[in-house]
């Protein structure tokens, strides 16, 4: 058995404590216009400010239920929530893996092959080297309409039994506050079928999942947004 879990961290003490589940009204303004719509979600957003808080060595904020428009906690994961999708080829990956094959097919690697060949190794090691990994979870298929539907959660362990090639990736879920329990479970046996996902974190499936990219804040940016030990 391998594995590891970063050292220190944990979503009942360094998750935020509320959950991901925000009022309808938009993300932003620009020039007088409403951007987004704050009731579809902010996990990538809750997934980079965690880690933006272990990394400071600040706790999360206090606060136990979701912050308001217009707060400075509410202004700053709606910015980390737009540095998660990474655009613009965030987006563009979500469709395209909504759109691919489960399995290898016709030549083209499918959902499996890509979450276990590919982003796999990559998490690993930023876990093994301590590292906190943003993961994208596939949780629609086909329809471009649905793309709201994948989801967003930071990794902080694994667990691979190496003789049967079953893995277990631990995650901080915005959707579960301060459940330590949350993990993606699959076989990394045979990449090029369909590999089935159990994930006790959502009412979707989850087809595959990668890496996403992560992008510092600024040195003092958590503390300027008024993000400080609850």
């Amino acid at each position: 058995m391998a594995g590891t879990r970063v050292p220190g961290f944990s979503p009942s003490v360094n998750g935020l404590r509320f959950p991901n589940a925000f009022p309808k009204g938009p993300l932003l303004h620009v020039a007088g216009i409403p951007i987004g719509n704050a009731s579809n979600g902010i996990c990538g957003g809750m997934a980079f400010a965690a880690r933006d808080l272990f990394e400071a060595g600040l706790p999360p904020p206090a606060d136990t239920s979701p912050p308001a428009p217009g707060t400075p906690l509410f202004g700053y994961l709606v910015r980390r929530l737009f540095a998660s999708f990474d655009l613009p080829l965030g987006p563009i990956r979500y469709l395209l893996w909504m759109v691919l094959p489960k399995g290898n097919r016709f030549g083209i690697h499918g959902v499996a092959w890509r979450t276990i060949r590919h982003h796999w190794p990559r998490i690993r090691s930023d876990l093994d080297r301590g590292i906190l990994p943003p993961l994208g979870l596939v949780r629609a298929r086909g329809n471009p309409m649905e793309l709201g539907r994948n989801h967003q959660v930071l990794a902080f362990g694994y667990d691979l039994d190496e003789t049967s090639a079953s893995l277990a990736v631990h995650v901080y879920d915005p959707n579960r506050p301060g459940d330590d329990s949350v993990a993606l479970r699959l076989s990394l046996a045979d990449p090029d079928r369909p590999t089935p996902i159990e994930y006790e974190g959502g009412e979707y499936p989850v087809f595959g999942f990668f890496r996403t990219g992560y992008s510092r804040p600024d040195a003092d940016a958590v503390r300027r947004v008024g993000v400080t030990p609850g």
